[in-house]
């Protein structure tokens, strides 16, 4: 143990996949502070996954924190703050309230007026992982491990499970593989297409699978060839669920199929089988960005490619994957799943 009694914000105001690669920290902060307490800055819109994570004390909201003139972790003032995702407006502030430790890196120069413990720390062109990037950041607080991808993947706490209606409770099959496909990244990532999780739906026994299809609402329409494609072999989910729900539901299940997001490494950290596909372009490539958990697998081709530099949607490496590959690791994990779990 390196001090005691602190009190830790870790911000990060990004998407769901980014704060869940950040919630590690929390519990390395957990097993090497004795009495530290954890708040999380971060969206509404991710706070339902921030809430489910038994390391963190307390979820702070941006819009709060940015309107109020003191920062409290469970009724106790804030000792630290960890600029994990850089927001110059987060950074002014902490300083402005006395924040007495605020951490951040040596890459913006907003940092350096307004941090007082910097850490150079490049992410763009690092061979680390993401979550390995993030724990880098604590080296200020005394922390300097070096944690391997296995062990970052037992360290997500997921465990605060809201529950869910007996309309969604009772989708799941105990009989068949329980797989949730999510198509769609709202622009967050390179996606698959529509086409070749068709060929998947079509590919896949509906006696041995029990297929689900999430999206948002807006995603609704540009599912729609997907949805009538698999008319009597998969359940729609699209809209129906909000996040708590959702991350209830994936813990349900056996898998889910993604292009690299916050679900593909919801199911992941929830330690089920989590089927990533990614384009092999830095840094979006897996080596940066693939789930974390003793179930996730990756799928990328092996190509030098210097046309995905832009966001040029479809994505040709994305394409390139062939649907037989998941479908094959999907019933690897299918057979694993009946010789652990049989009927």
């Amino acid at each position: 143990m390196f001090t005691t009694g602190k009190n830790i914000i870790l911000s990060r105001t990004d998407n769901i996949g980014d704060v869940l690669l950040t919630l590690p920290m929390a519990a390395v902060l957990k097993n090497n502070l004795e009495d530290c307490r954890i708040g999380f800055l971060g969206k509404s819109y991710t706070r339902p996954l921030i809430e489910a994570c038994g390391h963190v004390d307390e979820f702070i909201d941006i819009e709060n924190f940015l309107s109020q003139d003191h920062a409290l972790i469970c009724g106790k003032s804030t000792d630290s703050i960890i600029h994990v995702f850089p927001v110059k407006a987060i950074a002014r502030h902490a300083r402005n309230i006395g924040i007495p430790e605020r951490i951040g890196t040596t890459n913006r120069i907003y940092h350096w007026l307004n941090c007082n413990r910097l850490v150079r720390l490049g992410r763009k062109n690092s061979l680390l992982h993401e979550a390995q990037l993030n724990l880098k950041l604590l080296a200020p607080l005394g922390i300097q491990d070096d944690y391997s991808l296995e062990e970052i993947g037992k360290l997500f706490g997921l465990k605060r499970f809201v529950e869910l209606p007996d309309e969604f409770k009772s989708l799941p099959d105990r009989s068949r593989y329980n797989l949730i496909l999510h198509p769609k990244s709202q622009g967050s990532a390179r996606e698959w297409g529509i086409d070749h999780f068709i060929q998947l739906i079509l590919s896949l026994d509906p006696k041995q699978y029990n297929l689900f299809v999430s999206g948002t609402e807006k995603e609704r329409e540009s599912l729609g060839p997907l949805i009538q494609a698999g008319k009597g072999r998969i359940t729609d989910l699209t809209g129906r669920m909000n996040l708590a729900q959702f991350i209830s539901f994936i813990n349900l299940c056996d898998g889910l199929v993604a292009a690299s997001t916050g679900p593909l490494h919801i199911s992941a950290a929830l330690g089920k089988d989590a089927f990533g596909i990614y384009p092999p372009i830095r840094p979006m490539h897996p080596g940066r960005w693939a789930p974390l958990g003793p179930g996730a697998r990756v799928f990328v081709i092996e190509k030098n490619c210097n046309n995905c530099s832009d966001k040029q949607m479809p994505c040709a490496c994305m394409q390139a994957v062939p649907p037989d590959w998941i479908r094959q690791s999907i019933e690897e994990a299918a057979e694993k799943k009946m010789q652990i779990d049989p009927i």
